[in-house]
């Protein structure tokens, strides 16, 4: 018999107040291009007053979604460094560190890859999604051509304002074809700019349609063998933060054989701040 599995009750605030009693004290100095950073406890006002002052890691989890629709609003440099303080910690293959950050702000580099990326994702509708894009037009009224259609525009979104997004992480990697280091490390980024009020979104297209023209303008060697496994936007989002729906756990997993029950099911979000679950 499988186990039903119930959010359980969650006393308001309780995300939030478990990230305040773990906070560190004091603050860290961080040499930046424009001098010293200081990194104290306190998030930037940016991030404070979109009300984001404190997250904990199951609301991250639950509620880093990708958010393409930004501000230009530049990301502060302290903001900058606490993200990739983060993603470096991730897990790494043998602690090899096999990959490098690169981080892009500057309006005429992003206005030169801007027509690449716009490319890219012309090539993307036309090629990987031009079935799922045909079935969603052609039967606009159904649930899964909703979904589909709404992500197009986003990410079309993206490709159509790619010059106005104040920043982006490009991960390169070498030796990892798997992309088993490279992907924890993004991850953990995107999971810390979370915790500072910023949105992020994952792209591959310009590894897969464009690296060499990509590697071109960022001035990446092409003789070390490091490859770009993808490029993430930042910025402040214009949407609010949410649960993404997704297909119930139990339908999308196994236990022990393929196609075996899990043993359990979730028929809502497990996360306490879900709505209607308590909180």
């Amino acid at each position: 018999m499988d186990l039903v599995i119930a959010p359980p009750y969650s006393p308001s605030g309780q995300a939030r107040r478990s990230m305040q009693r773990h906070s560190a004290k004091g603050t860290a100095r961080v040499r930046g291009r424009y001098g010293d950073i200081g990194l104290s406890d306190r998030q930037p006002e940016r991030a404070g007053r979109r009300g984001e002052e404190t997250v904990d890691i199951e609301e991250a989890l639950y509620t880093t979604r990708a958010m393409r629709r930004v501000t230009s609003d530049p990301v502060p440099m302290e903001v900058q460094a606490k993200i990739l303080d983060a993603a470096i910690r991730a897990p790494t293959g043998g602690n090899a560190q096999n990959w490098r950050f690169l981080l892009v702000d500057d309006r005429e580099v992003i206005g030169r890859i801007a027509p690449v990326y716009q490319h890219s994702i012309e090539q993307l509708w036309q090629t990987v999604y031009a079935d799922r894009l045909s079935a969603a037009r052609a039967r606009p009224d159904l649930e899964e051509s909703v979904s589909m259609l709404k992500v197009q525009r986003s990410a079309q979104w993206l490709a159509d304002h790619f010059d106005t997004v104040p920043l982006y992480l490009f991960g390169f990697v070498q030796a990892d074809p798997t992309g088993g280091s490279i992907f924890p490390a993004v991850w953990s980024a995107q999971l810390a700019a979370r915790a500072q009020g910023v949105g992020s979104s994952l792209t591959v297209v310009l590894g897969y349609f464009h690296p060499d023209e990509v590697f071109e303008i960022l001035g990446v060697p092409t003789d070390e063998h490091w490859v770009m496994a993808c490029c993430v936007s930042f910025g402040y989002p214009t949407g609010r933060w949410g649960v993404a729906p997704r297909r119930p756990v139990h339908e999308v997993s196994y236990r022990n054989q393929w196609g075996s029950p899990v043993g359990f099911t979730v028929d809502r979000p497990l996360w306490p701040g879900t709505p209607g679950s308590g909180e």
